[in-house]
């Protein structure tokens, strides 16, 4: 940048959230300039294992889950690019009778909204998912509108969308403070210069506690690694394998080209900003594999990586405008679930900049829940 720059609305971060909601307001007419200290999708969308659901447990996650599935099925007309979407069904398997209860009751919310869920016995669960061992296992839970698709592909098809309507994208172009007077934004600074605006979206993922306090606005978000290994290729995988979840575990796997992506979380993980690989978990995910999908056990791993998911104390997302810096918003915290979010909450951002009724209700995932003691945990994370 030279001299100093001005945008209507400046987003931070270069992440799903960030694009779709810079593609978003930009097609909407607003003039935006997205910011992103490092390269586009570098953050924790590249990390993200693709899933894309709408099977959860709190209503606004299953409407903001369903609206994005829709945008991820007509991403090719809209923004306009390829993603490899793959809507082999979500396959939740329960081995916990109060797991089983608790999944009743989301399934009957989830039909309710629309969602094509539904609760099923154990062989039909191997039927969907013929590496998946029997034993112990009480039921599961499906639906075979979700999947997973390629998260680079989606930013960088949301970052080309945003681009054709007028919007900026500057890389490698760090935030270094948020000015304000009377409580009024004024400008955002950057390594490269001042940028006045007077509207700033936070959707820095896991960095985004420290922009928060840039605009004096506390986001309760904590950064927790998270590991993914993808196999070597599997002669006799079935073409249409079910995102497949072990709830009581998290252990995970879905198709990755010719081999399985797999991960799992480790509960003696501690927050913060480390993403490398390292191996003192994968005993523990070894055992776990052994005994769920005991022909995975034998496979060979061919690479891998960590990144971080963006915690909040109920496993739930942050996202509104703040109520002492006049205009701050955020979406950030998302637990696990934002990249499957992205396109609705882009959305979701749009609407409220321009102050129309969003087009889901989002007020629930304020950040004032917090103070005022009103936690909304979110279940069915992995």
């Amino acid at each position: 940048m030279t001299g100093t720059e001005s945008a209507e609305v400046v987003v931070i971060g270069g992440g799903v959230i960030g694009t779709s909601a810079a593609f978003h307001l930009a097609e909407a007419g607003v003039r935006v300039l997205l910011l992103e200290r490092g390269e586009l999708a570098g953050g924790s969308t590249s990390k993200a294992a693709g899933g894309v659901r709408a099977q959860f447990s709190d209503p606004v996650n299953i409407a903001l889950g369903q609206r994005s599935l829709d945008a991820f099925a007509r991403f090719a007309e809209r923004p306009g690019a390829e993603i490899d979407l793959k809507r082999h069904g979500y396959l939740f398997l329960l081995d916990n009778a109060g797991d089983v209860a608790a999944f009743e009751r989301n399934v009957a919310v989830q039909n309710e909204m629309g969602v094509p869920s539904r609760m099923l016995g154990v062989a039909e669960a191997k039927e969907l998912s013929p590496f998946v061992a029997a034993d112990g296992l009480l039921a599961a839970a499906y639906s075979p509108a979700d999947g997973h698709c390629t998260p680079e592909a989606v930013v960088h098809g949301y970052a080309a969308g945003a681009r054709q309507h007028g919007a900026v994208i500057r890389r490698y172009c760090a935030v270094t403070g948020i000015e304000a007077s009377g409580g009024e934004i004024t400008a955002v600074r950057t390594e490269a210069g001042d940028v006045r605006t007077d509207t700033v979206i936070c959707a820095a993922g896991a960095w985004s506690a420290a922009v928060g306090e840039m605009a004096g606005v506390e986001l309760p978000v904590r950064p927790l690694r998270r590991q993914v290994l993808v196999s070597e290729p599997i002669p006799d995988l079935p073409p249409r394998l079910a995102f497949t979840i072990d709830f009581g575990t998290s252990f995970y796997f879905h198709d990755e080209g010719a081999g399985l992506l797999m991960g799992m979380s480790d509960p003696d993980e501690e927050f913060g900003f480390r993403t490398e690989r390292d191996d003192a978990w994968l005993g523990r995910f070894g055992a776990v594999v052994a005994r769920r999908a005991p022909r995975l056990a034998e496979v060979g791993i061919a690479h891998g990586w960590a990144g971080l998911y963006e915690m909040t104390p109920d496993h739930n997302a942050v996202v509104g405008e703040a109520a002492g810096a006049s205009r701050f918003l955020y979406a950030t915290g998302f637990s696990g679930h934002g990249f499957l979010q992205g396109p609705a909450i882009g959305e979701v951002l749009r609407d409220l900049v321009l102050g129309h009724t969003p087009v889901v209700d989002v007020s629930a995932l304020d950040v004032r829940r917090f103070a005022a003691d009103q936690a909304r945990p979110e279940l069915n994370c992995v």
